[in-house]
């Protein structure tokens, strides 16, 4: 459905650092940079999408949206927890509940929540196979 997400950071070096640990706990390169002649950006690159952070091309503050969220798929829960550690050792903020199992209307997910150092909400979700 998508084919990238892109966040305005504040701090494009720390940014980097948050998003390659948290990346290369699913086997994700590190950001490749790409200055557009204007700001410094850095993308993720996938066989199914990209992922990338940019410093705003409007020269004000990135900001983190109210009520987003940005969710990567895992492929264990000792993945989404390594993603969730990752990103706590590298800037992030652990929030919501602890990362764990949930049970609600779409069935059971494992869950990891956390904010990357401006304060994007992201979502580390494990979707156990159907029995």
């Amino acid at each position: 459905m998508f084919s990238h997400v892109m966040v305005g950071v504040n701090d494009i070096d720390a940014s980097k650092r948050f998003y390659d640990a948290v990346l290369g706990t699913l086997g994700i390169k590190p950001g490749i940079h790409n200055n557009n002649g204007v700001v410094d950006r850095y993308f993720y690159r996938t066989p199914t999408g990209s992922f990338g952070i940019t410093q705003p091309l409007n020269g004000q503050p990135a900001t983190a949206a109210n009520g987003g969220t940005i969710g990567f798929t895992m492929a264990s829960p000792e993945q989404a927890d390594a993603f969730h550690a990752a990103g706590i050792a590298n800037g992030g903020t652990t929030c919501e509940d602890p990362p764990g199992w949930r049970e609600g209307s779409v069935g059971k997910l494992y869950l990891a929540y956390l904010r990357d150092p401006d304060g994007h909400k992201l979502c580390a979700l494990y979707r156990p196979p159907k029995v």
